[in-house]
């Protein structure tokens, strides 16, 4: 059975794709490292599938010239990527185990028109010495950052759990015979993988990096990169709401708290968070998957609209947020999958409103099978959603995306709370196991190709890397 710690679910790393940013940036850090004991002087990457049709938009080719420099996606300044990227155009040249070689991106990294049968979002990485090939792996960027590699085991997925969970039905036995809460059997998990204080730790860096990106989204104003010309919104919606300048979160908080809000005001807040975020990402900013980059900003959202709005805070309540959280989007990496190239954007923001959803539900006091109840509601009215980056970028119509797959989640944790479970009709497992069979069904061209829905109607000139 795959264990997926929600620390796998949610990573602090760079915009504006974890499948076509963050996963081929880690495989490019992999790579170099396995070269420590060989002798090369050059490095070609092939890409495929999605990763080949929507790469340039999705910064694959800077990620992947940054993972080869040996930058950490989760600590690198992003505010320096422009700078780095520039220097490196100036000389063409990468260092790596001391060795000094011409590495042209326009030549060395290649965007083929050809599908791979292992994985829609296929690199293929070779190291040679003159005309000898000495080594070539081949990586899978499988959504959400995760990635893995032809015909190697991922050890970690592979450690045993106390309460081993594979679907919503399994989670269920396990609060029953235990007596234990969801997020009370999820950190008896993760307990197990790490000490508890480092897991509390982890999840307020979580929550601390989503709050940050809120902030620089919520006063940075501009253009996005890319070429679409796309405007910043969430400075502008969060200067009408505040009409007072802020240099902080608390201060914001601060002037969020002091005020009266209607249902108009809450929901355009709910709306200026989720922007803020996949702005910052469309923007290569810091940023925490969730369970992806393009659906980052569903959970920060939710969760500052629970913070803010709710005032039902109790103990360890953004800790039982995130476990829950982390657990439901688990469930949907195990049953179906969280990648828009395999499913679609059901897959991210889908599976991130479905999240946020069960996961309000549990801080607002509702028991576990309400908890799935809220989560499965949400699923079932995003089923079917394509992925049609326009450009590839992950901009139109993603960003407002988040915005629908926020308010989404609150209405159905509201809806789960308000009704019976015992009435329910479809229950996680078969709305879980639906998404997949509708994934299936789906026509590539709606999984992130840029091939369909309203990205077959512009075009874009990609600006050079």
């Amino acid at each position: 059975m795959e264990s997926i710690s929600i620390f796998d679910i949610f990573k602090i790393g760079v915009g504006p794709s974890s499948s076509h940013t963050l996963g081929p940036w880690k495989a490019a850090l992999q790579f170099s490292n396995q070269l420590k004991n060989h002798q090369f002087d050059k490095i070609e990457i092939r890409l495929f599938g999605s990763l080949s049709k929507t790469g340039k938009g999705h910064a694959t080719d800077k990620a992947l010239i940054l993972g080869l420099l040996g930058y950490n996606p989760e600590l690198i300044n992003t505010d320096k990527i422009e700078e780095i990227l520039q220097n490196f155009k100036i000389r063409n040249n990468l260092k790596l185990n001391k060795q000094q070689f011409l590495f042209n991106p326009k030549d060395h990294i290649i965007f083929t028109n050809e599908d791979n049968p292992g994985h829609p979002n296929t690199l293929i990485f070779s190291a040679f010495h003159g005309k000898l090939k000495i080594i070539e792996n081949t990586y899978y960027s499988i959504g959400g950052g995760f990635i893995t590699q032809k015909g190697v085991k991922n050890k970690e997925s592979q450690h045993k759990l106390p309460f081993p969970i594979q679907n919503a039905q399994e989670l269920r036995d396990h609060i029953s015979i235990s007596g234990l809460t969801i997020s009370e059997i999820i950190m008896r998990n993760e307990s197990s993988i790490q000490p508890e204080q480092n897991v509390k730790a982890k999840i307020q860096e979580l929550f601390t990096t989503m709050k940050k990106a809120v902030l620089k989204g919520c006063k940075t104003e501009g253009i996005l990169p890319g070429g679409l010309n796309v405007v910043r919104r969430a400075s502008v919606i969060a200067q009408k709401l505040t009409v007072q300048k802020f240099n902080s979160f608390d201060e914001l908080a601060l002037i969020i708290n002091s005020k009266p809000h209607d249902f108009n005001t809450i929901s355009q807040w709910v709306s200026c968070f989720a922007l803020a975020v996949n702005e910052e990402n469309a923007a290569m900013g810091r940023i925490v998957t969730a369970p992806t980059n393009g659906a980052a900003g569903v959970i920060p959202a939710v969760i500052l609209y629970y913070y803010f709005f709710c005032k039902k805070k109790f103990k360890d309540d953004i800790e039982q947020f995130f476990l829950t959280a982390g657990e439901l989007g688990s469930l949907f990496k195990k049953g179906a999958t969280i990648s828009a190239a395999m499913g679609g954007c059901q897959a991210e923001i889908g599976v991130s409103s479905a999240m946020a959803a069960g996961a309000l539900t549990k801080v607002l006091g509702g028991n576990y099978e309400q908890v799935l109840m809220a989560s499965e509601i949400a699923m079932e009215h995003h089923l079917g959603l394509t992925c049609d980056p326009i450009g590839g970028l992950v901009q139109i119509p993603c960003i407002e995306r988040n915005t629908m797959g926020a308010m989404k989640a609150i209405t159905a944790a509201n809806l789960a709370i308000a009704g019976n479970p015992l009435n329910m009709k479809v229950n996680l497992d078969t709305i879980i196991k639906t998404m997949w069979d509708t994934a299936q069904a789906m026509d590539k061209k709606f999984k992130e190709t840029s091939e369909g829905g309203l990205a077959s109607n512009i075009t874009v000139i990609y600006p050079e890397c």
